[in-house]
């Protein structure tokens, strides 16, 4: 579901800034404004609900992405100053995050401070991750397949090192977070780019009408399960 979302976020933030022309900056500002909105009904929320959980990290997905390309272009920083602007801001969040609250867990989220702190990291993440996606696919290169074949296979490594070692869950979960941005930046070009870029050319508005069928339909299959226990153990 997260790399759905995160794909979704790559071609409908294209959608809304390249295809319907309305530009990184103007773009950047609609969609973090969207983003605030969507956080703020979760922050006031006193219960996790899929739907609106999903809406939230789409909305950082989709911000993350305009936010990214307006460093990378409009300002002219380039992916490579954008990926190292945006790792040292995640890096210090992080580190905030440790030293203040001694865990980077994000199973035991009950504090206001805690909860900011989380969807701060998931924003700026997938805002690195757009950056870093962008830089793999064309000044690496990979291009866009070769990108997110190496993306791939570095969270199929993620996978099989909690499957078979002890390292830290919080740590793989994060690495594994953080390489969802570029892996659904890079996926979303393969989908949206025309053939002879290297893409399968389905643009952004057919790419986007099928991603938010598959996430959707993910969404109601948890919202479904979810009610199903929740009505189970009231039963009990």
């Amino acid at each position: 579901m997260k790399i759905c979302a995160t794909t979704l976020g790559e071609t409908a933030g294209d959608l809304l800034s390249m295809t319907l022309s309305v530009g990184y900056a103007v773009s950047s500002l609609i969609l973090f404004g969207v983003f605030i909105a969507t956080l703020a009904t979760q922050l006031l929320s006193r219960k996790y609900h899929p739907l609106l959980y999903w809406t939230v990290i789409l909305s950082t997905s989709t911000a993350g992405t305009t936010m990214s390309d307006y460093m990378d272009r409009t300002l002219g920083l380039g992916y490579a100053k954008g990926v190292l602007i945006l790792s040292s801001i995640l890096l210090a969040i992080f580190t905030y995050w440790r030293v203040s609250e001694k865990s980077l867990s994000v199973t035991n989220i009950r504090t206001f401070k805690v909860e900011v702190l989380y969807w701060m990291a998931i924003l700026f993440s997938n805002t690195l991750g757009t950056a870093m996606g962008d830089f793999l696919s064309d000044d690496s290169g990979l291009g866009f397949s070769g990108g997110a074949l190496l993306i791939g296979g570095l969270l199929a490594t993620v996978v099989a090192a909690v499957r078979f070692t002890k390292q830290s869950r919080v740590g793989l979960f994060w690495i594994a977070f953080v390489l969802t941005r570029p892996f659904g930046a890079t996926l979303g070009d393969v989908l949206t780019k025309s053939e002879d870029r290297g893409g399968v050319g389905f643009g952004t508005v057919g790419s986007s009408a099928v991603l938010v069928t598959i996430l959707s339909l993910c969404i109601l299959y948890v919202t479904l399960k979810r009610n199903g226990t929740e009505n189970a153990e009231t039963a009990q």
